[in-house]
């Protein structure tokens, strides 16, 4: 009986060891559960492939312009820095005062991703077509939530793709841009605010709440 299972202990290695020579890889987690490794191809084991970011991008660019032809219009995809524009993306230098070092550091969390040349041409786009829907309907009567959720679904702005505030009796928005980004804001204050922004570092196109 002892022969017998260390021959079917040995003959279970070999199996495994012969299994690890396909071009697949079983790794163990601290779990004990197995995870499928890549293969040479770039699929895992389990034949899932890593998603195409650059081709999510092109749909959601394709998609962009066919809900906002006058936007697609413009060519923003040709668009380039002018000569003055920084387009580093780089953080400002760090404040040599120490308490306004730290209150720099307590507001990392606003901070957002630069908009490169293309998506601040197509953000601008978008930003003017909304201020003068609002502001057409503002000089008739003051806004609601629900006038501005009106206006900006009028525009082609899907409502789940806006968010509309009320504090202070003044109303405010966000708007992600379908497809391609990037963040519309707006303020109805006196007067009415629409500039376009880039997505927090933190996620989204709505400012985190607190800091650190």
């Amino acid at each position: 009986m002892r022969r017998l299972a260390v021959a079917a202990a040995a003959g279970v290695l070999t199996g495994l060891v012969a299994t690890t020579g396909c071009g697949s890889v079983s790794t163990t987690g601290a779990g004990g559960v197995g995870t499928a490794a890549p293969t040479a191809s770039g699929a895992t084991a389990s034949g899932s492939v890593p998603p195409d970011y650059a081709e999510q991008r092109r749909q959601g660019l394709a998609e962009h312009d066919r809900l906002f032809p006058q936007v697609a219009a413009l060519g923003c995809a040709s668009a380039r820095p002018s000569p003055s524009a920084d387009g580093t993306g780089t953080a400002p230098a760090e404040p040599a005062d120490p308490w306004a070092a730290k209150h720099a550091e307590n507001s990392m969390y606003k901070q957002m991703v630069v908009l490169d040349a293309v998506d601040r041409c197509r953000g601008e786009a978008h930003s003017k077509r909304i201020s003068a829907a609002v502001k057409a309907r503002a000089a008739a009567s003051p806004l609601s939530q629900d006038d501005v959720h009106g206006i900006l679904e009028s525009l082609g702005y899907p409502r789940n793709s806006a968010q509309v505030n009320l504090s202070d009796g003044e109303v405010s928005f966000e708007v992600t841009i379908p497809g391609a980004g990037p963040c519309v804001a707006g303020r109805l204050g006196n007067p009415v605010k629409v500039e376009a922004h880039g997505y927090y570092l933190e996620g989204g196109c709505t400012e985190p709440k607190g800091g650190h």
